[in-house]
């Protein structure tokens, strides 16, 4: 924060000086954002609009600040708001919920990463499993969109821009597909307008989703009304990294709805990331997010059930306050060019159910495995369930959840709720 406060005040200065200096404008706009000043930003990068409407990476900051700024306006009024009262939930009411991780069933960009059958056969096979449920919840990893361009792919390196045509959006739906996640760094490989584009697929589809500042996914099932929020570790999104705004978004959402399920995108990634760090993860010099931080911080403000995607390989599990918490689903259905070697070629379906309280009441992992470029399959060896239980093992010896071996998922009895 003494960064912070260093940058604004020289950048201040530049810009009082020297009106017109763009550059100026432009990292004061990101000083003001390392400490969640996002009207200021706002301010400075809209004065950097006006200076040069081209002015690169323009786009993204500005979705950023008045994301947030919108936000952070409408968290100062409810909480100042008394909320109207909700009727009791049915007591014997419960939910089963199936959630995966990452999902993206082939790109047009580049070409040739689109499955032969167009993806109409992508998620046969483990279809039965999604659509066994009340709720089915995925990731996806990149947006639904036939037109936009992207400007991640510089000239030299490796480039990972991904864009699904709008039409395999039907295949998700087919597959029992309720609730989506579009909070993660590939939602906007193709600018404003295939997050759009994005939006009014899933909308048309009937699917529900989160990921823009603010943004809910409100569902009715078996009498309960459940909310979805996701989060991801920028700006552009609901944003892992102001814990603060996190859990008074929970709380204000918690208010209009029985239950209250978080999803985030955060993490390292990869087979050295198997593991979660007691501090901040580092990924490439981007801040992956303080996640132990992150999930207890929302589950204190309400939240019934958080799942984690990100890492690309599947992480522990936790229970903090009788509520689950998985840090990471791994790779669902990664058509192309993803790296499936050893752990990120594993994933599973995540079975839960929740009382009309939202406690735990059950849960299983339905192990799945990625055939060739990408087909997900149901995984008879059952691979990922013991790498599960190692992981939760050795990350939260006193809180991680019991792993049986056909999968089953159980709290320790014996741990006081809540203890670290």
């Amino acid at each position: 924060m003494k960064d912070a406060s260093a940058a604004i005040a020289a950048f201040s200065a530049c810009t009082r000086a020297a009106p017109s200096r763009i550059d100026c404008h432009w990292e004061l706009g990101w000083a003001y954002s390392l400490v969640n000043r996002w009207s200021d930003s706002l301010t400075e990068w809209t004065q950097v609009q006006k200076l040069d409407p081209n002015y690169p990476d323009l786009e993204d900051a500005l979705t950023q600040a008045r994301g947030q700024s919108a936000l952070l306006q409408k968290l100062a009024t409810s909480d100042s708001a008394k909320p109207s009262p909700r009727p009791a939930p049915p007591a014997n009411a419960r939910v089963r919920l199936r959630a995966v991780g990452d999902v993206m069933l082939g790109t047009s960009f580049p070409e040739g990463l689109l499955p032969p059958d167009d993806g109409a056969a992508s998620l046969a096979t483990v279809a039965p499993l999604l659509r066994d449920a009340d709720l089915t919840f995925v990731n996806l990893e990149g947006p639904l969109c036939d037109n936009g361009e992207t400007k991640k792919c510089r000239k030299g390196g490796n480039c990972y821009a991904f864009r699904s045509p709008t039409r395999y959006g039907k295949y998700l739906q087919d597959a029992g597909v309720d609730l989506a996640s579009t909070a993660n760094n590939h939602s906007g490989d193709f600018g404003e307008l295939c997050r759009r584009e994005t939006e009014a697929t899933l909308d048309a589809l009937g699917i529900r989703w989160s990921g823009p500042a603010g943004t809910v996914a409100t569902v009715e099932r078996n009498g309960l009304r459940i909310g979805l929020i996701a989060f991801h570790t920028s700006a552009n999104c609901n944003y892992v990294n102001d814990t603060a705004s996190a859990a008074a978004l929970v709380r204000s959402v918690k208010q209009g709805h029985d239950l209250v399920v978080v999803s985030f995108h955060g993490g390292a990634e990869g087979a050295k990331a198997l593991n979660i760090p007691q501090g901040p993860e580092l990924f490439y010099g981007e801040n992956r997010g303080h996640l132990r931080v992150f999930t207890h911080a929302v589950i204190d403000a309400g939240a019934d059930l958080v799942l984690g995607h990100g890492p690309h390989v599947v992480r522990a599990m936790e229970f903090y306050k009788d509520r689950l918490i998985v840090y990471s689903m791994g790779n669902f259905a990664t058509y192309g060019s993803f790296n499936l070697k050893g752990p990120q070629g594993l994933g599973m379906v995540v079975d839960v159910e929740l009382d009309s309280q939202g406690r735990f009441r059950s849960g299983r992992i339905l192990p799945t495995r990625q055939e060739g470029k990408g087909i997900p399959q149901p995984d008879s060896s059952g691979e990922v369930i013991p790498l599960v239980r190692r992981l939760t093992t050795e990350d939260f010896p006193q809180t991680g959840a019991l792993i049986g071996p056909d999968g089953t998922i159980s709290p320790r009895k014996a741990v006081a709720a809540g203890a670290d």
